[in-house]
């Protein structure tokens, strides 16, 4: 079985009117003007899908500063989930500091959503490190059995259009403020997953996990057993970061790292079935 966690869908109103959106998100001009951008709608998830012989795949819209079109995006999604049954888990967008963030979501969980991403911190004005920006949101996540996704990049090497200010450090100390919080950084949580060799740090950092989205441009495949190594191979989710990339580059790698069959498996959806069931009251 194979599980994505980490796909993008783009309701068609958005890239409609991209260019016009692109002049009050910044984030979001600076990331569709990429070299590496392409759209996908729910319906070209599920085409890829089959292709590539992925059963499931976690689905979420752009995080907007704009709590207007993220609601656009989650309806979408929403949307989306329920004309594929069994094809989409689905995940919410926010802006995190506005006004009725929280009903959102909570709309968002009572239509069968699970969890809340991905989150982009500096397009969105939000610094994950800072308490008193992240407790309500956290709380919110946390009291519906959800999870969070947050965007989260290397501090060293080549820059690209949507890196981003978010690292190990800052990702750590929203572990540390919010240990009830399930929480996935999104590629391989630039590197946090390296400090859970630290006994203090793999204390603190429990509810996290860390997904693959961008494996191919970022790491070596050695990284899979680097991790393996550190005692994290039950924390690592597979994600694409479809339509940018899929399956078949990620699979060379893994044959590439010289990961066991089981450890494979579990890559590829084991631990994320099992992320899914640690506590979701409302399933």
């Amino acid at each position: 079985m194979i599980v994505d966690c980490h796909v993008h869908v783009y309701p068609p109103e958005i890239v409609r009117d991209a260019e016009k959106i692109a002049r009050t998100e910044e984030h979001f001009a600076l990331l569709i003007g990429g070299k590496v951008h392409k759209w996908a709608a729910a319906e070209d998830v599920v085409e890829q899908m089959d292709r590539d012989g992925v059963d499931v795949s976690w689905i979420f819209g752009f995080a907007f500063k704009d709590p207007g079109l993220c609601v656009l995006c989650n309806d979408y999604v929403i949307d989306a989930v329920r004309r594929f049954p069994g094809r989409f888990r689905g995940l919410a967008v926010v802006p995190p500091m506005a006004r009725g963030m929280d009903r959102e979501i909570i709309r968002c969980r009572e239509a069968g959503l699970v969890g809340v991403g991905e989150i982009f911190p500096q397009g969105q004005n939000l610094d994950i490190s800072d308490i008193r920006q992240t407790w309500r949101l956290a709380g919110t996540v946390h009291e519906l059995g959800m999870f969070l996704m947050f965007h989260s990049a290397e501090p060293v090497g080549h820059d690209y259009a949507g890196k981003g200010n978010v690292g190990p450090r800052e990702a750590a100390e929203f572990c540390v403020h919010h240990p009830e919080t399930r929480v996935i950084f999104a590629h391989f949580g630039g590197g946090l997953w390296m400090y859970e060799l630290m006994p203090e740090m793999k204390l603190y950092l429990s509810n996290a996990r860390y997904d693959s989205a961008a494996w191919p441009w970022l790491y070596e495949p050695a990284v899979f057993s680097a991790m393996a190594a550190a005692g994290v191979g039950d924390k690592i989710l597979y994600g694409s970061d479809f339509p940018i990339l899929s399956f078949p580059r990620y699979k060379k790698l893994l044959d590439a790292s010289g990961a066991s069959d089981e450890a494979g498996a579990q890559f590829l959806s084991g631990n994320a079935l099992s992320f899914l069931r640690e506590d979701h009251p409302l399933s």
